[in-house]
């Protein structure tokens, strides 16, 4: 069977999503990790950092089910969440795996409301309990990281040069420690303003990646908690900026741009399950 495609993308967070409403033309569509996987693949597949895929929601406007490059299913993504949002327009609510969403279309993007951060040890989750606004843990020269949950799990380091710290090589050291039993998400900020941070996001299933939206969520957060900016933070990633605005005991509202570039089709005999 033929299925209908668009390649869409946040920062130069690039999806492939596909509509498997009932009404969408295509209907519903098998998804496994192994297909999800090769779909993502650059070189024989039609390439992306997540697979997105669409369903009727018994509880919200529709279900957005998430897949990383490496056929995971994965709880949250910020950047697609936007492009979804604007994609439907209008005020939509999306069910995840991380929880309730709520996005509105803007010009160029969307605004979502991303739920509220969990900081408790075993909410990220960790292994065992310590304290996560102050870890007291350390890779070579990556220390005293904090942790939250923003629908997924990030770990953050705020160090002077993010652009200065190696995490093609870090990264997946830490995505894998056996301290995140679910893996991690590892951000490296640098503060560059009263209002401002620089980050660079090293994706749980995908690797370094151009802009993560719940890696910008997870980074403002946790500065704000620290006292090292004031909000609304403006984080600038390798692909652009983002806007967070958050207070404690509130929700997490991420503004951004969102783009489509272009739709095809794909034979779902090529990409067996």
């Amino acid at each position: 069977m033929s299925v209908a495609f668009r390649k869409m993308h946040g920062l130069g967070n690039d999806f492939i999503v596909i509509d498997a409403r009932p009404l969408s033309g295509n209907g519903p569509v098998a998804m496994s990790a192994a297909r999800a996987a090769a779909l993502a693949e650059r070189r024989t597949g039609i390439g992306c950092d997540q697979l997105i895929v669409l369903e009727p929601s018994t509880e919200a406007d529709v279900r957005m089910r998430i897949f990383n490059a490496d056929g995971s299913e994965v709880e949250a993504c910020g950047n697609a969440t936007r492009a979804v949002g604007m994609l439907l327009g209008g005020a939509q609510r999306i069910e995840t795996l991380g929880g309730m969403l709520a996005s509105t279309a803007t010009a160029g993007g969307a605004s979502v409301d991303m739920g509220p951060a969990r900081f408790g040890w075993d909410e990220i989750p960790l292994a065992y309990a310590m304290d996560t606004l102050h870890m007291p843990v350390g890779w070579e020269e990556l220390e005293n990281p904090a942790a939250v949950n923003v629908g997924n799990p990030h770990v953050v380091f705020f160090v002077p040069d993010a652009d200065a710290v190696d995490l093609a090589r870090l990264g997946p050291v830490i995505e894998t420690d056996p301290l995140f039993p679910e893996k991690v998400n590892v951000g490296v900020a640098s503060v560059t303003g009263p209002s401002h941070l620089r980050l660079s996001v090293w994706e749980r299933g995908v690797g370094l990646t151009r802009a993560c939206g719940t890696g910008a969520c997870a980074a403002a957060v946790l500065a704000l908690r620290r006292r090292l900016v004031t909000g609304p933070v403006r984080v600038e990633l390798p692909g652009g900026p983002l806007e967070i605005a958050w207070e404690p005991g509130g929700t997490i509202l991420m503004t951004g741009p969102a783009a489509f570039s272009f739709a095809g089709t794909f034979d779902e005999d090529d990409y067996p399950l």
